[in-house]
Order: C-alpha cells, then sequence, then structure tokens
C-alpha cells in the first residue's frame, strides 16, 4: 500500500510519536510506503507538491520530540481558502484530489483536532480514503476521552499551578494562571484538580465573582490568605460574552479573560492579585510518557485500519479502550467538559470552587 501522512491544526506533544509508529509498523513490519505531507493538506495544494517518503531512519530518535516533523497549519482548509473576490476560486479540494490519485495514495492518515477532521470528512465524501487519529491539547474533540497531546499539556500546567501556590503563600496573593483550550475546560479542570487550584473557571459554567469571593473568605477564615485561580481562556462571567483578543487583521483568538479576573479580585478584595498566561508553553517540549505511550497505540490501530481499507473512520480511546467510530460522529462538533462528568464532581465534592 501507498499511504499518505500528515499532521493538521496547532502543533502538540506526542505528534512525532503517532508519526513514528506509523512507520515502524506500515514500513518496518508490513513492508507499505509511507509518504508524508507537509502542512497539512497545504502540501498537496501546492505545485509542486511539498511530500517525502518516509523511512525508518526518519522516524529514528522523534519519539520523545515536541512538534512534528512534517510541519502543521491550522490556517489552510483547501475548501476555503481566505481572499479572493470569486469564491469559487478560493475552493482549492480540487487540486488536493488531483494530488492525490496523482501520487496514487491509497489512503491518507490524518492527524489532526476537530477542525481538521472536519476537513478530512469533507474529503472523504468526494472519494479520499481516510483514516483519522484525534490530537489536541484541547482534549476536545466528540467520541475520544484523550487525544494525544492533553496529557503533556495537562501536566505543563499542574506545574504552573504548584509553581504559583509557593509564591502565593509566600505574599498572602491571589494568582490567576490563563490556560488554554478554547471553548472546553478540560486542561483547566484536570490541571487544577491534578495541583491543589481553589478555584477553576471553566467556560462551561458561567461564573459569578461573588461565589469566587465567598471562597476567598472561607480560606481566609481557616488562617489561610492566599488562592490559587486556573481560567480557561474561554471561560466567561454570567451574562456576558467570551473574551477575544485581536491578533492581526481578520483574525482574532480567545484569551484575556485571566487579566479581567485578576484586576477585579483585586478591586473587590483588596487582595494583590497577579496573572500569569501559560500560552503556547502549553504546546511545546518533550510529550509526556503517557502521550507517547497514547500515540503509539493510535498510530497502530490507524495503520491497522488502512491496510483492512476500512475508510472514513477516526481511531478513538473510549473506556480504556482503541475503538473506531465514522468520521460524521466527530466532524463539526467538539466536546465540552459535561455536567455530569466525573472530574467536574470531584472537584466540587472536595470544596474546589467553580464559580457558581
Amino acid at each position: 500500500m501507498k499511504i499518505g501522512l500528515s499532521t493538521g491544526g496547532g502543533d502538540c506533544p506526542g505528534l512525532n510519536s503517532v508519526i513514528r509508529a506509523v512507520v515502524r509498523y506500515a514500513v518496518g513490519t508490513l513492508g507499505h510506503e509511507v509518504i508524508g505531507i507537509e502542512d497539512s493538506f497545504n502540501g498537496l495544494m501546492d505545485r509542486p507538491y511539498r511530500i517525502r517518503n518516509l523511512t525508518l531512519r526518519d522516524v529514528s530518535g522523534i519519539l520523545n520530540r515536541g512538534g512534528t516533523i512534517l510541519g502543521t497549519t491550522n490556517a489552510g482548509n483547501p475548501f476555503k481558502i481566505k481572499g479572493g473576490a470569486n469564491p469559487s476560486a478560493c475552493d482549492k479540494s480540487a487540486l488536493v484530489m488531483e494530488a492525490y490519485r496523482d501520487l496514487g495514495l491509497d489512503c491518507i492518515i490524518v492527524i489532526g483536532g476537530d477542525g481538521t477532521q472536519n476537513i478530512a470528512h469533507q474529503f472523504t465524501q468526494i472519494g479520499m480514503n481516510i483514516v483519522g487519529i484525534p490530537k489536541t491539547i484541547d482534549n476536545d474533540l466528540m467520541q475520544a476521552d484523550v487525544t494525544v497531546g492533553f496529557e503533556t499539556a495537562m501536566e505543563v500546567a499542574s506545574d504552573a499551578i504548584l509553581r504559583l501556590q509557593s509564591t502565593a503563600e509566600s505574599h498572602d496573593r491571589i494568582m490567576v494562571l490563563e490556560v488554554m483550550g478554547r471553548h472546553a475546560g478540560h486542561i483547566a479542570l484536570h490541571s487544577g484538580m491534578a495541583a491543589g487550584a481553589h478555584v477553576i473557571l471553566l467556560p462551561e459554567i458561567p461564573f459569578a465573582y461573588d461565589a469566587i469571593i465567598s471562597k476567598i473568605q472561607e480560606r481566609q477564615k481557616q488562617g489561610m490568605n492566599y488562592s490559587v485561580i486556573v481560567v480557561a481562556e474561554g471561560a466567561m462571567e454570567t451574562d456576558s460574552e467570551p473574551l477575544y483578543n485581536a491578533t492581526s487583521p481578520g483574525k482574532k483568538n480567545l484569551g484575556g479573560i485571566g487579566q479581567i479576573v485578576a484586576e477585579k479580585l483585586h478591586q473587590l478584595t483588596g487582595i494583590d492579585a497577579r496573572i500569569t498566561v501559560l500560552g503556547h508553553i502549553q504546546r511545546g517540549g518533550q510529550p509526556c510518557p503517557r502521550d507517547r505511550v497514547l500515540g503509539t497505540l493510535y498510530g497502530v490501530k490507524a495503520v491497522d485500519l488502512a491496510v483492512n481499507k476500512d475508510y472514513g473512520k477516526v481511531v478513538v480511546m473510549h473506556k480504556h479502550e482503541m475503538k473506531t467510530v465514522p468520521y460524521a460522529s466527530v466532524a463539526a462538533s467538539f466536546r465540552p467538559v459535561a455536567q455530569d462528568d466525573m472530574y467536574l464532581q470531584a472537584a466540587e465534592a472536595i470544596g474546589i470552587c467553580l464559580g457558581r
């Protein structure tokens, strides 16, 4: 077989673990050919194609490396390239299909989050054979209990919270940490629980300052004059909208809510409050062991699907088993923290304030 392989969307720790597993299994064990496609589907839109044959030598030593040796992008939807007066001229999907057929690919294994998998789903509908692998630090892909990259991002955020605990206690401060996650609060919830945060604010639960102040005052009565608050970038106050930062003309990213929370709490309590925005530190660096193992499991399972010609499916870890789900159940949606989520319920049970 001739299998294409691409990584799309934001980078995250563990991508190279998946690439390595795919190549070692498909090429080294089964004797197939793997073609690496650079920068997601962009590598097939360009002429000449930006591709390369992946050998065992290419993946030697990449297990622990962050990022992706194939490059990635979250600004290259072939069905809707930005710019151009003629809408039809902005659809480059035909170029991708032309390259797919010209290269004689039997299928493409697409490693990506909800945006990338939505694009992949569109390609399955026009005749491309695809197997999907979920990756995103946000852990918000439908049907998947855990995605490649999440565990490392959560560990990085947890370490930051622990470091903020000691300085908060030393200075009797409120320390606010803003973490990524877009419209899902998995990173904030899990890292906050793992590192002993006192308040966790999630996009799924609009917060009230009265509830946060009540928690701070409760701790003061117990002789603890400091608090650590974890804020997901998509969190919002009750009856308000998520906060965006303008980054460049026509673009905006979630962020800034941590600063607002810190300033407001200082005004309301008189306590010195400081903000730390973790940002892309959550995305970079060496993947944790769990992400390296998970990436390997995902890569092997995806090759099995490719070899068996079981296309149009996404591999997911669900209830501690590797399973497959149809693309339609994954695309055009995301997985927020559910109100009956066991982690959420455990957080409240041990007295963590969720702002309500």
